[in-house]
């Protein structure tokens, strides 16, 4: 873990930087506590994951930098995975602050974790046909129901949408769409100081992840990509990302995620010379070691299947179901060098 003094910083521009610690690998999510002009409120950016260790870390960031929890005024929210959505519903029961997030990613997060969770038992019968053996597919349910008392309470939100302006920090943010990681996600830029949130769209050193999810986007990988292309377009100063620390060159690093992209289709599609599944794609692509961790596994088949799915939709490779099993294969007269 982290040690105190680094779980929270006060930026160049005055905003609170949280480090929330996350028990898994990222090891923490950025929360930005956002000071409004006059200065007696904040704007609360992604709080986190629910977890008593990130409670922790918010009793202390609040004390260090002497913010009461009557003092958040408004919390937002880039997209509903629950390392950013978690602790949106405890905070606003506790400040009565309305969150901020777009109809699509509360329905997503609605379907995952409320109700009957069926894109759990969904996303499990799916890696089911493409391959996953049973006696892994059979802790993909439990991993998914961990995940619901650390994303409870679920927040009453107020909705916002892509095209809408947002008056934050001194400043009118544009909200834009940022789909293909997340359903719903959105990006917040302010032209005049070009500055731009991104949550995890666009992250530094690390590539955000790219999951097919049954009945959401049917090209997850295609949506991120048409992004990258966008988002490239902006005039940005600096970044503000959901992990790692902010940045600079941020047109440059959306273009090296298309890139990243690219390659590794072409990499996947040289795999499909014989007929296999996701399932041993996956394998080839990232390893057999994620059979020990199950949360690493299930990012990486539904990775695998954006992509294998954007070959088929693209003509790339082809598609066979066989007694309920889904195989792939190149598309016949493709040449072996991705071409």
């Amino acid at each position: 873990m982290m040690g105190k003094d680094s779980e929270s910083e006060r930026l160049f521009n005055g905003w609170i930087r949280v480090k929330v610690p996350l028990p898994f690998a990222l090891k923490w999510v950025n929360s930005y506590l956002i000071p409004e002009p006059d200065h007696a409120a904040y704007t609360l950016i992604d709080p986190g994951l629910h977890t008593e260790e990130a409670l922790r870390a918010w009793e202390r960031a609040l004390f260090r930098h002497g913010i009461g929890l009557s003092d958040i005024r408004r919390i937002v929210l880039t997209h509903s995975h629950p390392d950013h959505y978690g602790l949106a519903g405890w905070f606003q029961e506790r400040t009565g602050a309305p969150v901020l997030l777009t109809r699509e990613a509360h329905r997503f997060a609605q379907r995952l974790w409320e109700g009957e969770r069926v894109s759990a038992s969904a996303l499990t019968e799916l890696f089911r046909r493409h391959g996953l053996p049973d006696e892994l597919a059979e802790q993909m349910g439990p991993h998914q129901q961990n995940f619901v008392a650390q994303v409870s309470p679920g927040p009453n939100p107020v909705y916002i949408e892509p095209g809408d302006k947002l008056e934050m920090g001194g400043g009118l943010w544009q909200l834009i769409a940022a789909p293909g990681h997340a359903s719903g996600g959105l990006c917040l830029y302010e032209p005049d100081r070009r500055w731009m949130i991104c949550g995890d769209q666009v992250l530094p050193r690390i590539t955000p992840n790219i999951s097919l999810h049954p009945g959401e986007d049917p090209d997850p990988l295609a949506s991120f990509m048409d992004s990258m292309e966008q988002l490239s377009r902006f005039h940005v100063e600096i970044a503000f990302p959901g992990h790692r620390d902010p940045f600079a060159g941020f047109a440059a690093r959306a273009a090296e995620l298309h890139a990243h992209h690219v390659r590794r289709l072409n990499e996947m599609e040289l795999l499909l010379e014989t007929e296999t599944d996701a399932f041993g794609v996956c394998e080839a692509s990232f390893g057999a070691r994620l059979h020990g961790n199950i949360h690493n596994l299930r990012f990486a088949m539904a990775e695998t299947l954006a992509h294998l799915v954007h070959l088929v939709r693209t003509g790339r490779a082809e598609e066979a179901a066989v007694g309920g099993r889904i195989t792939f294969r190149r598309a016949k007269g493709r040449r072996t060098n991705g071409c």
